[in-house]
């Protein structure tokens, strides 16, 4: 086993002893041990028996959608805020993300950050509204305020994109890192993360998966943070601040936020480089098109509105949301962070060695930046690494539990519900909601081994949840605040946004993606103004949503959490800009 103590980093080289070496000398791939593969199962065991024990029909009742879908509305704020964030940090963030910070940096971390602010956001304007018209789901919100043809519409996009974009990108990313720390063939470790989260998850509905997800959270952070701390001791020879500060030294364009175009090439995972540019585009990051992803993916979206949906009342969904903002300022030191780390270990690493194979894509021989977090496991020490690797499949499962979920509810009550059943039984509504969870599970695993051509998974997501991002949020916002808003005006919104994102794509790809979706909501406005005042002819639409200012006021403690986010966030940004 490697001695974190005697093997470090420094300008030029690695050491030991003062005596430069190549790295493979320097560290040991240590493998998974007997004690943490007793680590990991005994987790995996753990999370099953209570995901069923907390799910069990109480004596006397049966599970009705309300229990099924909404956890009965009794989550109180904390099992709000650790359900959303073991929900939304996934292998997207531990392997998509720790592999955009191999390659483009700290600027990756704008995504969570800025959620932060965004949560705040969504808690005091969106929330409120979603509680007081006690849904269920996004689309039946549509419907409430539009019409169901757009309920449908947009319920069918969500769809595809929860199965064919979210659920089969985490199942392949969480089973990239099974085979990499493991050495369990990729189709193998697919069905085997199927299987974990189907056991508990379609049994016991939002119930097991929100309440598991507080287990879960906890083991996430511990583990991710573990994973950072050796990763900077190795990089600073047995000096945790000294490897953060030989990060900075050695990769000093990795520390900064905002991206200039030509500033930063980076790998395409084909052997060639792009502009990072395209992935962050500089200050319109900050003013643009990340606040329309923010706030359709945190605001709009029924795999993350659905955790405040089931809170016992609105005080518990505000403070549970804004305990996530706390968590994601937290995210990028636990995923990011490994991923800098990575690169300065390969840029500083002698051919041929150990760390930088596991890095490579033994089919196409070019580095993976995805392969960066699974490779770090290998160096953990024998049990950490089965605490670790218990973390990454923490989030890889719970977010896997949370889509299937979400999916199932949305086809459950919006699709079957609206149009093959109107008088489905309770317990109807609940069979069809696993049968549905099953399905999409199925077709996610059947996909998933498409993705391995993938350079950057993270983007892939970001990009492609893009293309259906800009209408919703056009549809939603101005569904919200603009009582003139008609329904037809925002199904042609739902219907040209996918049009819109794919024209401006392959017309003009030199525009990075999170330009195009400014773009794109600006000509989605544009429609759904014009279109509104031809119709309303001046008048509300009888279905616009009566707003008061007492709706959006909040208690004492989320107003001074609020404070202290923004105050943290303005720190970050000044001292990364």
């Amino acid at each position: 086993m490697r001695d974190v103590q005697q093997c470090g980093i420094h300008r030029g080289g690695f050491y030991r002893g003062g005596i430069p070496l190549t790295l493979n000398y320097a560290l040991t791939m240590t493998g998974f041990s007997t004690l943490d593969i007793v680590i990991f199962v005994g987790y995996c065991v753990f999370i099953i028996a209570l995901g069923l024990w907390v799910s069990r029909d109480k004596k006397g009742h049966k599970k009705d959608s309300q229990d099924y879908f909404l956890a009965s509305r009794s989550l109180p704020w904390w099992a709000v805020g650790a359900s959303l964030i073991a929900s939304n940090i996934s292998a997207e963030q531990f392997i998509g993300m720790s592999g955009s910070g191999y390659a483009l940096g700290l600027a990756i971390s704008t995504y969570e950050w800025m959620a932060a602010a965004t949560l705040l956001v969504v808690g005091k304007f969106f929330i409120p509204i979603y509680i007081k018209k006690q849904i269920y789901t996004m689309p039946q919100f549509l419907a409430d305020r539009y019409s169901d043809t757009v309920r449908t519409v947009m319920a069918v996009f969500w769809l595809l994109v929860y199965v064919f974009v979210n659920l089969t990108s985490i199942i392949y990313l969480g089973a990239l890192s099974i085979e990499t720390v493991m050495g369990i063939p990729m189709e193998v470790a697919i069905y085997a993360l199927a299987a974990f989260a189907i056991v508990y998850s379609i049994y016991g509905g939002l119930t097991a998966v929100a309440w598991t997800d507080v287990v879960q959270v906890i083991f996430l952070v511990l583990g991710g943070l573990v994973t950072t701390y050796l990763a900077l001791e190795i990089v600073g020879n047995g000096d945790v601040l000294a490897g953060l500060g030989m990060l900075r030294d050695e990769a000093p364009k990795h520390f900064s936020m905002i991206l200039h175009q030509g500033e930063m090439m980076i790998p395409d995972g084909q052997g060639g480089t792009r502009d990072a540019y395209q992935d962050l585009p500089g200050l319109s990051v900050l003013i643009g098109g990340m606040w329309i992803t923010n706030l359709s993916y945190w605001g709009f979206n029924q795999y993350i509105t659905q955790r405040a949906l089931g809170a016992k009342n609105l005080d518990h969904a505000q403070r549970g949301v804004m305990f996530a903002g706390f968590l994601k300022l937290l995210i990028p030191l636990i995923v990011v962070i490994p991923g800098i780390a990575a690169y300065v270990i390969v840029q500083n690493e002698h051919m041929g060695g150990e760390f930088t194979a596991l890095m490579t894509d033994s089919a196409t021989g070019f580095i993976k930046p995805d392969r960066a977090y699974p490779a770090l496991l290998n160096l953990l020490p024998n049990g950490l690494q089965g605490v670790a690797f218990a973390a990454l499949t923490a989030a890889i499962v719970s977010s896997l539990a949370s889509m299937a979920n979400s999916t199932s509810t949305i086809f459950t009550m919006d699709i079957y519900k609206n149009y093959f059943n109107k008088n489905a039984s309770e317990a109807n509504l609940v069979r069809t909601g696993r049968i549905v969870a099953f399905v999409a599970f199925a077709i996610a695993c059947i996909v998933a081994p498409a993705l391995e051509a993938l350079g950057q998974a993270f983007q892939f997501i970001q990009e492609y949840t893009g293309f259906v991002s800009p209408g919703v949020f056009a549809i939603f916002v101005f569904g919200i605040f603009w009582k003139k808003t008609t329904a037809n005006a925002a199904l042609w919104a739902a219907i040209l946004t996918i049009p819109l994102s794919v024209f401006l794509k392959y017309f003009f790809p030199e525009l990075p993606f999170l330009d195009r979706m400014g773009i794109v909501f600006l000509i989605l406005v544009a429609v759904i103004v014009a279109i509104s005042l031809i119709e309303s002819k001046g008048k509300d639409h009888p279905k616009a949503i009566d707003i008061s200012t007492s709706l959006f006021k909040t208690s004492i403690q989320f107003n001074i959490g609020a404070i202290i986010i923004c105050g943290i966030l303005a720190a970050l940004y000044i001292a990364y800009w």
